[in-house]
């Protein structure tokens, strides 16, 4: 709300002198207005884990069986008993505090940055579209080949997290900070956009690390590499929010969730029809 300030009387005004009076005085918007998709989401994430830990969970180191009743990713449950709503729920699913708290940091530095970029619709369908395509594709790539154990027996792993999400907010900034529409000197944009390359780079050399023989982290590249280039793909068709025609980015941005929503629609009914590697 402007503050009000008294016009003068006209009769101390010299003749022929017109008054303008003040622009009204803007309260400063908050940051959870500026961006309500990044907070409502690091809410969701955090929500779920507090309610994990009030059904008495571990908060630091829960079991698969735990994870799995709260809705963590598993090929056997996908494809074989049918739950796909997994594909989905897993994203908001973490397996300790620690992992939330790497997480949800990464996840509000990065969709504060995106928000203003793509909007706060944009920022809730990237982050479901690329999460739900990581994990699609750690799903598939536990069901070619899977883990067995010393009996030979198949073992799922179990998936959780919000990081292949994370990381497809990544690859959605890597395209957009590139747009010449933003108004934003390009310098800036340059730095913003090595810091964003240098984030995923980082964190997928690190996640590939994991894999070496005898390592302790586990980490679930695949959901990683399938957010990322999800976000790569959802981003090439869009324009920025800042600097571009509000009807042009509405159109763009409906055209990007169409075209996720289709392939992952595709890649889905492909995975259901893989036969089992038993």
């Amino acid at each position: 709300m402007g503050s009000y300030r008294p016009a003068p009387d006209p009769e101390i005004l010299p003749p022929g002198t017109v008054y303008n009076p003040p622009p009204p005085v803007r309260r400063p918007r908050r940051s959870w207005e500026v961006s309500p998709a990044t907070y409502l989401l690091v809410g969701i994430n955090c929500a779920v884990f507090l309610l994990m830990v009030a059904r008495h969970v571990s908060p630091w180191n829960p079991t698969p069986e735990q994870l799995l009743y709260f809705g963590a990713d598993n090929a056997g449950n996908v494809l074989l008993g049918g739950e796909w709503l997994r594909i989905v729920t897993a994203m908001f699913v973490h397996v300790g505090i620690i992992h939330l708290a790497t997480n949800m940091w990464c996840l509000w530095n990065l969709g504060l940055l995106a928000e203003p970029l793509m909007g706060s619709a944009g920022v809730l369908a990237v982050y479901i579209l690329t999460g739900a395509a990581g994990n699609l594709l750690s799903t598939c790539v536990n069901w070619i080949w899977p883990i067995r154990d010393a009996a030979g027996g198949i073992v799922f792993p179990v998936g959780a997290g919000a990081s292949g999400a994370v990381f497809g907010i990544a690859g959605a900034l890597i395209v957009l900070l590139k747009s010449e529409r933003l108004p934003v000197p390009a310098a800036e944009l340059h730095r913003l956009r090595r810091s964003v390359i240098y984030f995923a780079a980082i964190n997928l050399v690190i996640g590939l690390g994991t894999m070496i023989p005898g390592s302790i982290v586990r980490i679930d590249n695949m959901a990683h590499l399938g957010g990322f280039g999800c976000g790569l793909l959802f981003a090439l068709p869009m324009v920025p929010r800042l600097g571009s025609p509000r009807e042009l980015f509405q159109v763009r941005l409906r055209m990007a969730i169409g075209m996720i929503v289709g392939l992952l629609v595709l890649f889905g009914f492909y995975i259901a029809h893989v036969p089992p590697q038993i």
